[in-house]
């Protein structure tokens, strides 16, 4: 009787270990695949942090000039909506204001990969299933996803914190724990997600869908109040990036915030281990609809197109609206500037000496190449992706050449880039009230620059597939040289690591078709090198 009631009592207690069987191999495992990844990703969002206080003193060398900043933020609606509302005018207050939302943010894109990565992912490519016919719990491997995303927030709260202790330890531990606590909401969000979609790429591109409308949210609740004291907007705190603001580092801080943080992160997480209980592996609560590959998906460019179009609509819209939003702020940006050289000085460094307007249009522009590198990576790897998954196997078992399936896939990647490019001119265009010709004129020359990146992943993935990735940090080094390369007066040499250190400012400055050409003949030496590489290399396996 005593060891039956024994047995009744600690059932439900061996119950929930079984279920985390195996979660300390996994995430092990998992830290060992991304050794890499993680510590780039946590060097990046290091590095804008950390070299934002310098620049703020060599920009606003004196208290008057970052009072003046201060209040000039109170009724620069368009600068609210690009950083948010400043709440302190220290050193430390100004750079929570410049570079706290796009910490989150840059947490919440690494969080959101990992977890994806170490779930959908691995589901997607049958390593899952191998994996669980071990002593492996059902929810190991999603515990094991969420804790390899806690240690890498956990990493960059601690140096994020450490970094600007100088200007004051508890509004570094404040931004530190914000910027991790943002990693995680978007985490356990992927988690949910990654539960309902049948293919990692929809996890990744729904997930970070939610992240873009969190900041629209709280652009639009930023640009319409003050934030120098009061309160915010509802929609400011209807988005974890508005709740990282409203922590207020180095600025009385509202510790309290935080706990919005982990009231997020628990119910979601809590829900996301709920639908992983309830599916079989490899299924979702979404399924994908079968069909046979006819009339439209007759042809491996049209199986390309159907497998990235979701992708292209959201670039598409995204840069749109992105263009549009940048476009509003030309005036509101030659407003800040006022009398103050410096910050003229490093305007004109990014964007070329032809006016603080143009100027300005042309850092836009560069700032929207930038990021349209990441989407052709990120179209050219999918290729990749459907090699190691060996989806790609049953396609060039047909009549279908290795070249004839690339070149779907290339044709999207690449010309993708340049409707996203034209479609980011037309938003500047409109959103600047006129202009078209020259904006859309220097967002195509943009796509020398890109096409030089999108060449290089075509290379790697064709000659080297297992280092096709690091076309990524090729896509990043180039973002973080445009980013932090003027503030800090990189010399030039640095600064021609990047392609698009390469290109003339335009709009405003003089049109020079040299470097544009000898980009665009690298980019086709790349491709052609590439695809070489891909007709006599084995497939993975």
């Amino acid at each position: 009787m005593t060891a039956a009631v024994a047995d009744t009592r600690f059932a439900p207690r061996a119950a929930g270990a079984r279920q985390l069987a195996g979660t300390g191999a996994l995430l092990r495992l998992a830290l060992r695949r991304d050794r890499v990844m993680i510590p780039v990703w946590v060097a990046v969002i290091l590095m804008m942090v950390l070299s934002m206080p310098g620049s703020l003193k060599s920009v606003y060398s004196t208290a008057a000039e970052r009072a003046d900043i201060a209040q000039s933020m109170a009724t620069n609606s368009s600068m609210r909506a690009l950083y948010g509302p400043v709440f302190a005018d220290s050193i430390g207050g100004l750079t929570a204001w410049r570079i706290g939302v796009y910490g989150g943010l840059f947490a919440a894109v690494m969080s959101l990969l990992i977890v994806v990565r170490h779930t959908r992912d691995e589901e997607e490519s049958g390593r899952q299933e191998l994996v669980s016919s071990a002593m492996v719990g059902r929810r190991a491997p999603l515990t094991a996803a969420l804790l390899a995303a806690l240690v890498a927030d956990a990493a960059t709260a601690l140096l994020v914190a450490g970094g600007l202790a100088s200007q004051g330890g508890g509004g570094a531990l404040a931004l530190g724990l914000a910027i991790a606590a943002t990693g995680m909401v978007f985490a356990t969000m992927a988690a949910i997600v990654a539960q309902l979609t049948e293919s990692a790429r929809l996890a990744k591109g729904l997930t970070s869908a939610v992240l873009g409308l969190a900041f629209v949210l709280r652009a639009a609740g930023d640009s319409g109040t003050s934030g120098s004291g009061g309160g915010s907007s509802v929609l400011t705190w209807l988005s974890p990036l508005g709740w990282l603001e409203n922590t207020r580092a180095f600025a009385d801080e509202r510790w309290w915030v935080l706990l919005l943080f982990v009231a997020g992160v628990a119910a979601q997480g809590a829900a996301a281990y709920g639908l992983a209980g309830r599916r079989d592996i490899g299924m979702s609560f979404l399924p994908s609809r079968p069909g046979p590959a006819s009339g439209r998906l007759g042809t491996a460019g049209a199986l390309a197109w159907r497998l990235q179009r979701g992708s292209v609509f959201g670039w598409s819209a995204g840069f749109l609206v992105a263009g549009i939003a940048f476009g509003g702020m030309t005036q509101g940006a030659t407003d800040l500037v006022g009398d103050n050289q410096k910050t003229r000085d490093i305007i004109e460094r990014m964007g070329g000496q032809s006016g603080v307007t143009d100027a300005f249009l042309a850092t836009m522009v560069g700032m929207l190449g930038m990021v349209a590198a990441l989407y052709i990576v990120s179209s050219v790897l999918r290729l990749s992706g459907e090699e190691t998954s060996q989806r790609a196997e049953p396609v060039l078992a047909a009549a279908v050449g290795r070249l004839r399936w690339a070149a779907g896939h290339l044709a999207i990647a690449f010309g993708g880039a340049a409707l996203i490019m034209v479609l980011g001119g037309l938003g500047l265009g409109i959103g600047y009230g006129g202009n078209f010709g020259p904006v859309l004129g220097a967002c195509l020359t943009q796509l020398a620059a890109i096409w030089v990146i999108g060449g290089l992943a075509v290379l790697l993935f064709g000659v080297f597939p297992r280092a096709a990735v690091a076309a990524w940090a090729v896509a990043g080094i180039a973002l973080l040289i445009g980013w932090i390369g003027p503030a800090f007066e990189l010399p030039q040499p640095v600064m021609n690591l990047s392609p698009f250190g390469h290109l003339p400012k335009l709009p405003g400055g003089e049109m020079t078709w040299t470097p544009v050409l000898i980009l665009l003949a690298i980019a086709a030496v790349f491709v052609a090198a590439g695809l070489t590489g891909l007709r006599r290399r084995d497939l993975s396996n």
